[in-house]
């Protein structure tokens, strides 16, 4: 299933969520575009609802807006977890998946409600071809934050290849349906999947 290995190379960055999120608290890190004369509040400063709504609406915001919700999420608020994280990402690093996977056990033990624990759990599974696992892992996810559209893109694209077209259909058009810039890379395959589903030859 090379979507899936593809997927699971797709999250590993979410190892480095802890130190870039330090990065990133910066104020120019997502700076937002403001019309002239209209005042702006910094993103940083912004609700999460806030932020996706600007995801949502496109614009030249959006960008800024998706880097601080994925900031957010890769927050632990603990300094246990960032470093269990930083050991997983070295032994990613060392291609020491099963090593990895026994510190994301961990956090996700210390810290059940961190979503990029389970997130990025769920990459490597995929990467082990454990599929059950890294659903599993994804629908907790999505538990948590239900407008997690990185989760929601892996399920999508996890159930389209198990033939399970409708359910991965679905979850690909609420990920889009919350960020927009995913059309450029799910544009086609949402658009296959919404033929097959309706019984349309491609």
């Amino acid at each position: 299933m090379r979507a899936l290995s593809i997927f699971a190379l797709a999250l590993l960055p979410v190892f480095a969520g802890p130190v870039a999120a330090v990065a990133a608290d910066s104020p120019d890190s997502a700076a937002p575009v403001a019309a002239a004369g209209e005042a702006v509040q910094p993103l940083a400063e912004q609700s999460v609802d806030a932020l996706f709504a600007t995801l949502a609406a496109g614009g030249d915001a959006a960008e800024g807006a998706e880097r601080e919700i994925q900031r957010r999420w890769a927050a632990s608020g603990s300094d246990t977890v960032d470093l269990l994280m930083q050991w997983a990402q070295e032994a990613v690093a060392r291609q020491d998946i099963g090593t990895a996977l026994s510190y994301l056990d961990s956090v996700v033990l210390l810290r059940p409600d961190y979503i990029e624990g389970w997130n990025t759990r769920a990459a490597l599974h995929v990467m082990r071809d454990e599929y059950g696992k890294a659903i599993s892992d994804l629908e907790r996810v999505i538990r948590l934050e239900p407008r997690h559209f990185v989760a929601l893109t892996g399920l999508g694209m996890m159930l389209q290849q198990l033939g399970r077209d409708k359910d991965g259909l679905a979850m690909l058009e609420r990920a889009l349906s919350l960020d927009p810039r995913l059309g450029e890379s799910l544009g086609k395959t949402v658009e296959q999947l919404r033929r097959q589903v309706d019984g349309v030859p491609i």
